[in-house]
């Protein structure tokens, strides 16, 4: 039984697909419209959160790194383009890639690497990709390229930084949780009209 003889199948395929960070070609578009699949990489990055809590040694670095600003004004981003969402939450997604493989190199080069502070860091550089490539197949890194107007000039992304591994998944959580859901939310109900 082939994909063709199960059109069920390629949803499913993709799905396991997906956190390995592999480019799922011909996934559809609605599988990030699909509220159970953002929630599992939700619930990832709260794991992730959650181990890294109670950790002091090993999880703090020995340099500050960048991150994006998760802080949402509700009423502002309603009253935003789809464009401008669209931008901000592909530069957020961008600038949280390289601080989690900065992350990455940062722990492979301290004296101990805990192996479930690796995997969990393993893991999120994986979901970044997988998400990633279904935000570009949702059409949002079009929409990010082409701002409505074009003498208009986007707000700069605004960032702070953190020093410990806790502070990096809080932060990649609440986007994950903040922007990136109300996006998608917006972006796939806009699809479906």
């Amino acid at each position: 039984m082939g994909v063709r003889e199960c059109p069920a199948l390629l949803p499913l395929l993709s799905l396991l697909l997906l956190p390995l960070g592999l480019p799922v070609l011909g996934a559809p578009p609605r599988l990030i419209c699909d509220s159970r699949v953002l929630e599992r990489y939700i619930l990832e990055a709260r794991d992730a959160e959650n181990v890294t809590m109670g950790c002091a040694e090993g999880c703090s670095f020995s340099e500050n790194i960048t991150v994006p600003d998760t802080k949402v004004n509700f009423y502002a981003w309603k009253r935003m383009e789809v464009e401008q969402q669209a931008l901000e939450v592909w530069q957020g997604l961008a600038l949280l890639s390289e601080a989690i493989l900065r992350g990455q190199a940062l722990l492979a080069n301290s004296s101990q690497p805990s192996e479930t502070l690796q995997l969990h860091v393993d893991k999120a550089i994986s979901s970044l990709r997988s998400l990633t490539s279904l935000l570009r197949a949702l059409g949002a890194q079009k929409e990010a390229i082409s701002p409505p107007d074009p003498t208009a000039s986007a707000a700069p992304l605004r960032t702070f930084t953190v020093d410990t591994l806790c502070k990096l998944f809080r932060i990649y959580s609440n986007f994950l949780r903040g922007k990136l859901k109300l996006y998608t939310g917006e972006a796939c109900r806009r699809r479906d009209r």
